[in-house]
């Protein structure tokens, strides 16, 4: 694989720390990031790793093949980036309802520590279901109470391994979480699917009359404190798909602006439309009210072209401080070889705005 990186990583005490690396916290005026002994800016500049060039899972092949990891970080590396946003999966994690996978959590540690060494930040969120067939069915079958319980655990548990680690940007605590907003209750946990990934979750299924926002920032609440039971210092943050702003029509339940207390910074998810950049940069400042750091955590030109793109990067950033997309195992030199599909030709172009963005200055 071939990613771009950013890089500031913990480790245990056990690892020596490269001195390049400090941890990051929110800046003085609160409007982005700095490093915690320096006091030098951070821009947050990286890729989601979220699946290879098959589609697999970091958790299916991160035993057996991790010299593919290895090679991925250091091509993510030279790329660019400082930050590589990671996604856990549940079932990889928690083997019962309060009984995480040990394995599993030294493998993290030793991406932590891997991470470190390449000098990149790692954007830890967790709580995934991406794959239906790998969740397992005990999961499915807990009530709201039980299953916020088990995410507590699952948090605590990784929080519990990474705590020591200056390579840890953040806690992203569920990829695109949803409080239902209809009166009837939903029949699973999983939102619509997009192929064969379930990337939203409802964190309740029956509303119940209650406050969509309050049951959010009760969700939050637990979780948060589950992982400052073991890590006081790294921040935590929630990714949040774009209709989560408190308006007519289709919302999340995760208004920014009730749920900013929670948090030490809101990641957004947005993928502008071609010739619709205005739209876009409107949603994000209504993300940026909340009042706290703003990262556009997931970005692809999937509705509009790679220029357009870095258009709507270059304009972004009053209300940005940080900017993820995608990496999926490929080098622009790889792309380039033989013909190219659709996605392919998109990937390349993607990547080629990543290192120019780099070059002319966004990142760190």
């Amino acid at each position: 694989m071939k990613m771009v990186g950013i890089g500031c990583l913990l480790l245990f005490t056990s690892v020596s720390y490269a001195a390049e690396l400090e941890p990051i916290q929110v800046s003085r005026d609160g409007r982005g990031f700095a490093r915690a002994t320096s006091g030098k800016s951070f821009t947050p500049w990286g890729f989601n790793y979220d699946h290879d060039r098959n589609g697999r899972l970091l958790e299916d092949y991160w035993n057996d093949e991790w010299s593919t990891v290895e090679e991925d970080f250091a091509e993510m590396k030279s790329l660019g980036a400082n930050v590589v946003r990671i996604h856990l999966q549940v079932g990889a994690f928690m083997s019962a309802p309060d009984k995480p996978r040990p394995a599993a959590l030294a493998q993290l540690k030793r991406l932590v520590k891997l991470a470190q060494q390449q000098e990149l930040y790692l954007d830890l969120t967790g709580l995934g279901c991406y794959h239906k067939q790998d969740i397992p069915k005990w999961y499915h079958a807990l009530d709201e109470q039980e299953r916020w319980k088990t995410q507590a655990a699952f948090w605590s548990a990784i929080a519990e391994t990474c705590a020591g680690s200056p390579a840890i940007f953040c806690y992203d605590l569920m990829n695109e979480p949803v409080v239902p907003g209809g009166a009837k209750p939903q029949e699973n946990w999983l939102g619509p699917g997009l192929g064969d990934k379930f990337f939203v979750q409802y964190i309740s299924r029956d509303r119940a009359d209650r406050d969509r926002a309050e049951i959010a920032k009760a969700w939050i609440s637990q979780l948060v404190q589950a992982i400052r039971q073991h890590d006081q210092q790294h921040l935590i943050t929630v990714g949040l798909v774009p209709w989560s702003l408190d308006r007519p029509g289709l919302s999340s339940g995760f208004a920014p602006e009730k749920i900013a207390d929670e948090l030490d910074f809101i990641a957004v998810h947005l993928y502008p439309k071609s010739g619709k950049q205005a739209e876009a940069l409107e949603t994000l400042a209504g993300f940026a009210a909340a009042g706290k750091p703003v990262i556009i955590e997931e970005m692809f030109p999937l509705g509009c072209s790679a220029a357009e793109l870095g258009e709507f990067i270059d304009q972004s950033q009053p209300q940005a401080c940080g900017w993820i997309g995608f990496y999926w195992g490929m080098t622009p030199a790889e792309y380039r070889k033989g013909d190219q599909t659709i996605g392919q030709a998109l990937t390349l172009a993607w990547l080629e705005l990543f290192q120019s963005q780099r070059l002319a200055g966004i990142g760190d």
